[in-house]
């Protein structure tokens, strides 16, 4: 009886703490929210064409005639958390992208970009800034750039301090972006089963660790 008694009272603790444990996770990743589901997306003015000519380039949807907005926008978020308190954030990164080219910075994987500048004048552009720590981060880095569209799917893990402020920019830099000419898509994101009619990258929090 008193075999049966304590493993009984074991697994009711270990459940316990898995519970306390899962709960504390659920609250560190609602630190995350203004994150976690952000979009970047350059639609394409025109309709997809039903049989789209390999390595076609069309009109940005965001093309303006004023240079201050043609085709660039620049959201802001204030990350949660605690003030003086760093997490160690991963995001997982999904999209559909033409290439570019980055300058001055470290190359971590096959995509993603921490700090430098971009290199190149007509490629799109997709990057966050962290104020605290300062940082930034590209995420479609190639070697060289090129009429080509391909998919993204990887994950990242970044510090952000509590209460920083988070900068989503994109640029197309020239009103023209590569089309999604091959019909690609990511499997469970949106527009899923359908291809997306231009370009886009999505966000989503995976796991947030506050860094002891």
């Amino acid at each position: 009886m008193t075999s049966l008694y304590l493993r009984s009272l074991c697994l009711a603790l270990a459940a316990t703490l898995l519970a306390t444990a899962s709960s504390r996770a659920d609250d560190l990743k609602k630190i995350a929210a203004s994150l976690d589901g952000y979009r970047y997306e350059f639609p394409c003015k025109d309709p997809m064409p039903e049989n789209p000519k390999p390595g076609a380039d069309g009109i940005s949807a965001r093309a303006t005639s004023d240079p201050a907005t043609n085709d660039k926008f620049t959201d802001v978020r204030k990350f949660g958390g605690e003030p003086g308190k760093r997490y160690k954030v991963t995001i997982r990164v999904r999209g559909v992208v033409e290439p570019m080219m980055y300058k001055d910075g470290q190359q971590d994987g096959d995509y993603f970009y921490i700090g430098g500048a971009p290199n190149n004048a007509t490629y799109n552009i997709y990057k966050l800034t962290v104020s605290s720590p300062a940082s930034h981060f590209f995420f479609n880095r190639q070697d060289k750039v090129g009429h080509k569209i391909f998919t993204i799917d990887y994950t990242q893990t970044i510090e952000i301090e509590g209460g920083a402020t988070l900068t989503f920019h994109g640029d197309g830099q020239n009103g023209r972006m590569i089309t999604n000419y091959a019909k690609l898509v990511v499997p469970d994101v949106a527009p899923a089963p359908q291809p997306y009619n231009g370009q886009f990258i999505q966000l989503n929090v995976t796991d947030v660790v506050e860094v002891k």
